[in-house]
C-alpha cells in the first residue's frame, strides 16, 4: 500500500494537533506513517503546528479550513482529489463547547438556552461534520482501508445520562451533549450505510484533556486523549465499525 493520506479538522492545537503527531510517528496499520494534512481555520497557526510536526518527523501540511463553511469543503474535496485522488483517513475533530462546559449559564439549560446559540453549536458540532464527510466520502471509497474517526463525547450518551449514580449523571450542558447525540447518531447510521464496505466508522470519547475546552483542572494529558482517534484511524480489517469507544472500551449510547 502506497503512503496513505490523513485529513485531521482542526489540527492546529489540542487534540488535533496531538492526534495528528501520535498518527504521523508511528504509522497506521503497521506501515509508514501516513501523510497528515491538517485543516486549521488560521492558516499562520496551521503553518506553526506542521513545523513542529515536521520537527518530529511527521510528514505533514496544512491548509486553511473552517468546518462550517461550504467552500472550504469544497476546497478540501478538490485538494485530496487532484493531489491524491483518495483520501485514507477523515478525523472529524473541529468543535466548540457553546461556553464555560461544564458550568451555569444558558447554554447548559434545555429550558433556558437561546434557540440561536443551540443552532450556532450544532451547525459546527453537527451539521458541518455531516456535511464535511458526505463531501469526502467519494474518496474514501476510494481508499482499501478508508477510516472515519468522529470525536463524540461521553456527554452524547444518552444511556448515561438517564442513569442516576452513574459519571456524567449531573453534568449537564444541553447545547453541546445534544451535539454529540446527533453525532453518535450519525456515527451509527453511517457505518450501517457502509456495512459492505471497507470503511469503518467510530465515534471516541477522548475523555476529559487537558485542552483549552477541557481547562487545566483536567485529568488526562494529550498524548492519553488522543489515544482513541488514533487506534480508531488504524484499525485493522477485522476492526469494529459503527461504535462508541473511549481507550478501546465500548461506552453506551
Amino acid at each position: 500500500m502506497s503512503q496513505q493520506i490523513a485529513f485531521i479538522t482542526g489540527g492546529n492545537r489540542g487534540l488535533g494537533y496531538q492526534t495528528a503527531l501520535e498518527l504521523g510517528t508511528f504509522g497506521a496499520n503497521g506501515h509508514t506513517g501516513p501523510k497528515v494534512i491538517i485543516g486549521s481555520r488560521d492558516v499562520t497557526q496551521g503553518e506553526h503546528a506542521v513545523d513542529n510536526l515536521r520537527a518530529a518527523g511527521v510528514d505533514a501540511e496544512a491548509i486553511r479550513f473552517d468546518v462550517t463553511k461550504s467552500a472550504d469543503r469544497q476546497a478540501a474535496y478538490d485538494l485530496f482529489n487532484s493531489k491524491y485522488g483518495r483520501l485514507d483517513i477523515l478525523v472529524n475533530n473541529a468543535g466548540v463547547a457553546a461556553g464555560t462546559f461544564p458550568g451555569d449559564g444558558p447554554e447548559h439549560s434545555a429550558i433556558d438556552v437561546p434557540m440561536e446559540l443551540l443552532r450556532k453549536v450544532f451547525e459546527t458540532n453537527f451539521f458541518a461534520q455531516v456535511a464535511i464527510t458526505r463531501a469526502l466520502i467519494p474518496l474514501i471509497r476510494k481508499s482499501p482501508a478508508g477510516r472515519i474517526v468522529n470525536l463524540a463525547s461521553i456527554l452524547g450518551s444518552l444511556t448515561l445520562h438517564a442513569s442516576p449514580g452513574s459519571p456524567i449523571y449531573n453534568a449537564k450542558s444541553f447545547a453541546y451533549d445534544a451535539s454529540k447525540t446527533a453525532l453518535n447518531a450519525f456515527t451509527v447510521h453511517l457505518a450501517w450505510e457502509l456495512r459492505d464496505t471497507n470503511i469503518k466508522v467510530n465515534s471516541a470519547h477522548p475523555g476529559w484533556v487537558k485542552t483549552d475546552m477541557g481547562g487545566p483542572q483536567a485529568t488526562m494529558e494529550l498524548s492519553e486523549g488522543a489515544r482513541t482517534s488514533v487506534t480508531l484511524a488504524t484499525l485493522p480489517p477485522d476492526g469494529p465499525s459503527g461504535g462508541f469507544f473511549h481507550l478501546g472500551k465500548a461506552l453506551p449510547w
